[in-house]
Parts: C-alpha cells; structure tokens; sequence
C-alpha cells in the first residue's frame, strides 16, 4: 500500500509500529537473558511474527479477550499486561503476572482478560470456546479471540472447538498464526489438507486468509473477523501467514529448515518493511525511529531491573492455591 491511499493517520500507523519495536526488543532482551540463566525453563520467541500479534490485537475493543499459547509475550504485552509483569513473570518472581508460577508459557492477567498463555498445543482452543460460551449464555456481545499454530490444526481439540463453535453459534475469532513448521515439521509432512482455510470452512465457518508480515494487512483482516463475531455472534477463521526468525525454542538446533529460507523470509520483516513504507509516505523518518527505539529500549531495561529486584515467593506459600487430594476428600464429606 502506498502513495495516498494509506487510510490511517500518522498517529495510528506509529502505535502500531511502536507496539511491533516493543516485542521485538523484549523478545531480543529475554534471548540475552536466557543465555545468562536469567529466565529458565522454556522460552518460545516471536521475533518474525511481531504484524499478527499487533494487528489483530488493535482490531479487538476493551473487554475482549484473549487466549494465545506458549509463543505468547507479545500477545499479552500488546494487550494491555505490563511489560514489568511480563518480565518478572519469566524471571519467576512474585511480582510477575501469575506469581511468577507460571513463567515464560503461562502469561496470564485477569484485569485485561488475558487467558493465557497455554504449554499443550490446542489446549487454548477449548477454552476460547468455553469463554464465548459464557458470553452467549450471558447476553455479553464481544469477541474472545483464540491464537494457534498451524500445528494445533492437526489435533482433535481444534476440530472439536471448531465443531462446537459453529454448532453453537459462539462469538469466539479463531486466528491460526501459520509459521510452516509448527515445532520443526513442515505443514505438508504432517496435514493432508494443508490448505487451512479450505479444512476451517468445513465446519461451516467463514474464513480469510492474510499476510501476516504485513501490520495493515493483519489489522483488516482481523479488523472483519471481529466486526462479523460482534454483529452475528458466531465464530470466524483467519489465517494469517507468517514466518518465525528464531528456532522453535531455545533449545531447538533447527535443522528441518534452510538457512536461506529464513533468510529471504527476514526480507519481509514486518518492522523494517512498515518503517520504509511510512518513510515513503512522508509520515516517519529515521529520527523518529531511532527515538522510538530508544524509548522502547528503556522500557525493556525498566522491565529487567523490575524484574531482578523482585522476590521469589516464600517456600511456606508454595501450597497456596493448590488443591491438593485431601483438600477434595474434605470438600466431599
């Protein structure tokens, strides 16, 4: 899209941009981490997949929710969980957005109805479902948007959760975050139907298919999705097609693909590719991104001293909220 039929204000087109930068750097920043035993366990980055994420998100209203999976921060970051808590929750410390319990994979944030952050793949889509039930039994007329892999399309959760979705009639926008690989196979290796639009239409649900390296793309599609979730009630599919930089995991060695592949993918970028535009369009420069930058930095470094004066939580509330077999025999008598 250029020339004068950019139809965003300047204003817009930076807060998208911006939110894109703000993932990036605390995906780069949680990598560096990572390396310094900092943050543990399981880390699964986005960097590559920043358009989706920001897209979608600025197309939901406030009180949707969410629900994502393990590749999740910046989901969360740009729907409104603080960067501090985001950070505080992968260092594990209390202070972090589920007490620092749940680390990298488990982001979760009550106040802006962000449902997770989910380790089984598929395991969100049931609970997307279960949300856009409550709504419809409750009369609440607002979207619950579910984020998946293209990998999750291979398991009986998405079918079931589509099959009831559409059954139902249940308000729920289901975006499939299409990245090639899943964990490190390759779609044609693993599903029959690998056109994902063609296997979510059999279940009687409307679906597009957007380019998912591109911001204004993966806002309009999301933008229709959403619009037709509020005024129908009923689900909507989207794919969105996408491609991750980094490995699968922090631990992946990432032999299934080429490294050119990637390269050529890198071209796309969403940052660098949306930056140029709005420098061709005369609304940005390379100051205003160099400022940009240095402020979302500070806000990651912010985020890291947060994180690293927190505390651990104390050893005597470890059973704190935890059901344990004889707390349940006793409910039971």
């Amino acid at each position: 899209m250029t020339g004068t039929d950019f139809p965003y204000d300047r204003a817009f087109a930076v807060t998208l941009l911006t939110d894109m930068l703000r993932i990036r750097r605390l995906e780069e920043k949680a990598a560096e981490l990572y390396g310094a035993g900092k943050i543990r366990g399981f880390l699964h980055l986005y960097i590559g997949e920043e358009a989706v994420a920001v897209g979608a998100l600025h197309a939901l209203e406030k009180g949707e929710a969410v629900v994502a999976t393990y590749r999740e921060h910046g989901h969360a970051l740009v729907h409104g969980v603080p960067m501090n808590t985001i950070m505080a929750e992968m260092f594990g410390k209390q202070e972090g957005c589920s007490r620092g319990r749940g680390g990298s994979m488990h982001l979760f944030d009550a106040a802006t109805r962000f449902y997770g952050g989910n380790a089984i793949v598929a395991g969100g889509l049931p609970l997307a479902v279960g949300l856009g039930l409550a709504d419809k039994m409750n009369d609440i007329k607002r979207v619950t948007a579910c984020f998946f892999g293209e990998g999750a399309m291979a398991e009986g959760a998405f079918h079931e959760s589509m099959n009831l979705a559409s059954l139902w009639h249940l308000p729920v926008l289901f975006c499939c975050e299409n990245n090639l690989y899943a964990m490190g196979t390759a779609l044609a290796r693993s599903e029959s139907q690998t056109d994902l639009c063609v296997k979510a239409s059999s279940f009687g649900v409307p679906t597009l298919r957007a380019d998912g390296m591109d911001v204004i793309a993966t806002l309009e599609a999301a933008r229709a999705g959403a619009a037709h979730v509020r005024t129908t009630g009923r689900p909507f599919f989207i794919e969105f097609q996408t491609y991750r930089f980094r490995p699968h995991s922090m631990f992946d060695p990432e032999l299934y693909r080429d490294k050119a592949e990637v390269e050529a993918w890198k071209e796309r970028g969403p940052i660098h590719t949306f930056s140029a535009r709005l420098k061709e369009l005369g609304l940005f420069t390379e100051a205003d991104f160099l400022r940009i930058d240095a402020e979302v930095t500070a806000e990651v470094d912010a985020a890291v001293a947060f994180a690293d004066a927190g505390a651990w939580e104390e050893a005597s509330d470890l059973m704190q909220n935890v059901v344990t077999p004889a707390d349940t025999a006793l409910e039971a008598r």
